[in-house]
């Protein structure tokens, strides 16, 4: 049996998971699943790393211990994998113990090689990107690839032998066609090491939160070595317990890196090198995807246009969002977020051609044939499309073509529409003389729907397992085999089905979505090219202390409340998208900051006549209030 081991890449702890994260880590479940249907044994890890230099400095900027910051990040990401039907094989923290034993068998390995030796680094250093950038990539003290600050950093370090595997990693390149994907990233990969390597310093005297070094306590190991060791972790490498290790690297299976492109370098240059001076085999392939973009920019805690998967979720159902990552990204390249698009493709793909489909084919084999599916009946025209179609999933799904996978479902779904209306099997269920033409029409609709669930099992699980429910398939099938023709069972019970997807009306959904959104802050409304502004812009926002009289949940949203606030001598209302936080009794008789000039607008139909200040402590808004009592309207300068 083959084996098949997938990672995603083990996501940092300095904010919450968004769509980013989500998209690879559904990807990597996906193609888990999909595998195993395959008949690969299959490993999947995902995890999180939680060292180095930015998180020690966030956990500072909290007043916490960086353990605390992680563990209050990593609980965000395990209750979220469960939401969204993911399940890995295992988790791994680059705080937990057999973590450093791994990365210090990497080490000991690596020393063993003469690849490491100690020296003194001076340079530039990208602490958002933990990573050390050449002089030439920097003007300014930024960062001009990444557009992060970077800090003139010298300190004694130890060294990796980087410029000793430049033959070596091209030779790879060379030989494995697949070693690095998609082909484009494969070629700039290339263009960077024939450019010539440097050393790599791979340790930090300065930085306290990290893998301690072996034997040298004045040192902790550079937060990529440390992460990157990860993959082996999981397995057992270190440790006595070997036995994953030897059957998922150790093997002749396949080991594929799922990473998002501005991380390719780390591991299509870094890692291999370090397996290569450990003597370990090198993965498969490295596979970069592109980037969710919203707003025509990368998604980012620092730019605030995050897509955060919790909402979704909960409005749409965790599937529905499964499916639109796959089907709305070309994999490799980058796409674009938008809720309108979302809506867009609900109401499209899975209302319409997935959702009302079944219902039609449920419905009237109910009415048809006492509740049950109809008689099997020989192929249709169907039958050859589908076989036709099952062949293209499985070619789709094994290149990672998930958009063309799910491409070729849907127009089975079309084609099987079309033969219903032709068919018109709501007229023939009506006479006993062709009961029997309306079940051939009825049976081989469902069976089309059959092979279209199980090409879904992989992508949406549950909803999968629902439209299989639906027309009577017992058990999903465990197996590709599952995509045949002609499995569905005649005279099966069909239950009673709800609408899977219920369609969503667009136009009050983006409504209630732009009403929720936080207004924009006043001093946003003029900046400098810099992004500053001077005192006269400043002194035009009218801050002022206000007492909240009475406060109440406005109905249909789950985060605005409605407020009643004294200013000196004048009441106004004021909505707050504060809800998730507080409720409403606790803020009568509390003084708040508000905008006290900024032009009224109507949210959830209340107009509302200023902005409440609060602070966002990971999407959680914290109101802002005087030290002391102060008389209501008093001016905040």
């Amino acid at each position: 049996m083959n084996t098949f081991y997938i990672t995603t890449p083990i996501y940092y702890v300095n904010a919450p998971p968004h769509i980013g994260h989500v998209y690879t880590t559904v990807v990597a479940d996906t193609l888990a699943r999909y595998r195993r249907m395959r008949g690969d044994e299959t490993f999947f890890l995902t995890g999180t790393d939680e060292h180095g230099l930015k998180i020690e400095r966030v956990a500072a900027a909290e007043g916490i211990e960086p353990i605390a910051l992680a563990d209050r990040i990593v609980a965000a990401y395990d209750a979220l994998w469960p939401r969204i039907g993911v399940e890995p094989n295992d988790r791994v923290r680059t705080t937990e113990p057999r973590h450093k034993l791994a990365v210090h068998e990497m080490i000991r390995r690596m020393i063993a090689k003469d690849d490491l030796y100690k020296g003194e680094y001076e340079g530039w250093y990208n602490p958002t990107a933990e990573a050390f950038v050449a002089d030439s990539q920097v003007k300014d003290g930024i960062d001009t690839e990444t557009g992060d600050a970077v800090e003139r950093v010298r300190e004694a370090s130890w060294f990796f032998r980087l410029s000793a595997y430049q033959e070596p990693l091209l030779e790879w390149y060379r030989s494995h066609p697949e070693s690095v994907q998609p082909v484009g990233r494969k070629n700039e990969v290339i263009s960077f090491v024939e450019g010539g390597l440097n050393d790599l310093s791979v340790s930090r005297a300065s930085v306290s939160w990290g893998v301690p070094w072996p034997e040298d306590a004045d040192h902790v190991v550079y937060v990529w070595l440390d992460a990157l060791t990860n993959y082996l972790t999981a397995l057992g490498f270190g440790s006595e317990e070997t036995a994953l290790y030897d059957r998922f690297w150790g093997g002749e299976g396949e080991r594929l890196h799922l990473v998002g492109k501005d991380i390719l370098r780390f591991h299509a240059v870094y890692w291999p090198a370090f397996l290569l001076s450990a003597g370990l085999p090198l993965p498969t392939t490295v596979y970069a995807h592109g980037w969710w973009l919203k707003d025509e920019s990368k998604m980012s805690k620092s730019v605030g246009n995050v897509v955060r998967p919790d909402h979704l979720i909960e409005e749409f159902g965790a599937d529905s969002l499964r499916y639109f990552l796959l089907r709305q990204m070309v994999f490799g390249q980058d796409a674009s977020f938008s809720d309108e698009g979302f809506v867009d493709r609900f109401n499209s793909d899975l209302a319409n051609d997935l959702g009302n489909t079944v219902s039609r084919l449920v419905t009237l084999s109910r009415r048809g044939f006492d509740g049950k599916t109809p008689p099997p009946a020989s192929p249709g025209p169907l039958a050859e499309l589908a076989a036709t179609v099952a062949e293209e999933y499985r070619r789709a799904m094994d290149e990672f073509a998930f958009q063309t996978a799910l491409r070729s479902l849907w127009r089975l779904l079309a084609e099987t529409n079309q033969y219903i209306v032709a068919g018109a099997p709501w007229k023939l269920i009506k006479s006993p003389d062709t009961l029997s033409q309306a079940g051939e029409v009825l049976w081989n609709g469902l069976e089309a729907v059959r092979v279209v669930a199980v090409g879904l099992l992989p992508v949406m699980p549950t909803v999968a397992a629902q439209v299989l429910a639906a027309i009577g398939v017992g058990e999903p099938p465990t197996s590709l085999d599952g995509l045949r023709w002609g499995a569905l069972p005649g005279g099966a019970e069909m239950a009673e089905s709800s609408p899977i997807f219920p369609r969503i009306d667009k136009k009050g959904y983006l409504a209630s979505i732009a009403a929720e959104a936080e207004p924009p802050a006043a001093a946003e409304a003029e900046k400098a090219d810099d992004g500053s502004i001077d005192i006269e812009q400043f002194m035009a926002t009218q801050l002022r202390v206000a007492t909240v009289r009475t406060a109440e949940a406005i109905p249909k949203s789950k985060k605005l409340l409605k407020l009643t606030v004294e200013l000196g001598d004048e009441v106004r209302t004021v909505v707050a998208g504060i809800a998730t936080q507080y409720q409403p009794e606790d803020l009568v008789g509390r003084q708040v900051v508000i905008v006290a000039n900024l032009k009224p607008a109507k949210l959830m139909g209340v107009r509302s006549q200023g902005m409440v200040l609060a602070a966002s402590v990971d999407g959680a808004p914290i109101l802002l209030r005087p030290d002391g009592e102060v008389p209501s309207g008093t001016r905040v300068r």
